[in-house]
């Protein structure tokens, strides 16, 4: 199944080996059917194997089956079952084991808002890996820790966890990991103002992804590289690389990036004059991530809902959103407190 979403991944080539041939699928979709249909049997099946005999093939199992994680559909339940397989792998003091139960938690937090938490565990990683006999996962830490910078304002750090990350996946011929690292970097760049480094490392992660044909991840590739193109001002080539991108998440059935991208539509349309389409977009970011993606994700949909609105002369219903965004931000200590605050002083002034 993970083989089949993601062409040319090495985490199939890294997993323990199993005992008894798996299912086969004819294609992706029917892959994802069976995941997410059998997925409490599969997650009760990762918890219930987690002694000393089969602990190694049980976090593997958990780790090839992250779209749990990811998609926001069976999060909770995941992370519970992370948990208890880190507590197992301590246990039976299987280091092995421990730091891939690591990895499994940073991605399912990083996926639910708590970044701390995610940061955390991905340095754990890079404390514990034996980079020798277990390179991947220290890989996956790095790239990990940068985009957990990016997303805390820590770009300077951010940029060295990824330019770290790249040259990891790189000695291990590992190409779907490089792209995502170099589509992480682009970020970085384009959050401090490089706007034309951060396309060409979103296009050159794309062409990556594009020549395996990894479908999920090229999609990660266009929405890194429709957030370049809308700050270069170039609106109309951002939103169809958006539009991609969320055809394939929708398709994949990947909640929190299918609302994340609606966002990012939402920002196109803001800075391309047409605020009520923005408005649209940026509700029907709201409603996909409902439950999933963190506080700190929702108070970005709520900045840009509260722009849109004021570009509409709503200046009531942006105030609201505003008020929402900035308890977000305070109560998790981000930056970007102080831009709402004069959002919501400028729209006093506005109603005055």
């Amino acid at each position: 199944m993970y083989a089949l979403e993601r062409p040319g991944d090495r985490l199939v080539d890294h997993l323990e080996p199993a005992r008894h041939p798996g299912l086969s699928f004819a294609d992706r979709r029917s892959a994802l059917d069976w995941l997410y249909t059998e997925a409490g049997p599969l997650l009760a099946c990762v918890r219930q194997s987690s002694g000393p005999a089969t602990l190694r093939r049980a976090v593997d199992l958990l780790w090839a089956s992250l779209d749990l994680g990811e998609s926001g559909a069976n999060a909770k339940q995941y992370e519970t079952v992370a948990i208890a397989a880190l507590h197992a792998a301590r246990a039976c003091d299987d280091r092995r084991a421990e730091v891939r139960a690591l990895v499994t938690l940073a991605d399912v937090h990083h996926t639910s808002g708590r970044f701390d938490q995610a940061e955390q565990e991905a340095k754990q990683v890079l404390l514990l890996v034996d980079a020798d006999n277990d390179p991947l996962p220290g890989c996956w830490a790095a790239n990990a820790r940068g985009i957990m910078a990016l997303y805390q304002s820590r770009h300077h750090d951010g940029e060295s966890h990824l330019t770290e990350a790249i040259d990891s996946f790189r000695r291990i011929h590992d190409r779907p990991g490089e792209a995502s690292a170099l589509c992480n970097l682009s970020r970085i760049h384009l959050a401090t103002g490089r706007i034309g480094s951060a396309v060409a490392l979103a296009e050159e992660g794309i062409t990556i992804y594009d020549g395996l044909g990894h479908a999920l991840r090229s999609a990660n590739g266009r929405y890194a590289l429709g957030m370049a193109q809308t700050r270069n001002g170039r609106f109309a080539e951002a939103a169809d690389r958006l539009a991609e991108a969320l055809e394939v998440f929708r398709d994949s059935r990947q909640r929190l990036w299918e609302g994340m991208t609606l966002f990012r539509l939402a920002e196109v349309d803001l800075a391309a004059g047409a605020p009520a389409d923005a408005a649209t977009k940026a509700e029907q970011s709201l409603t996909a991530l409902r439950g999933i993606g963190g506080a700190w994700r929702r108070g970005n949909v709520l900045t840009v809902l509260g722009r849109a609105l004021t570009d509409m002369g709503q200046f009531g219903r942006a105030r609201v959103c505003w008020r929402e965004a900035l308890g977000i931000y305070e109560a998790l200590g981000s930056p970007e407190a102080d831009d709402v605050r004069a959002l919501l002083t400028s729209a006093g002034s506005v109603a005055a």
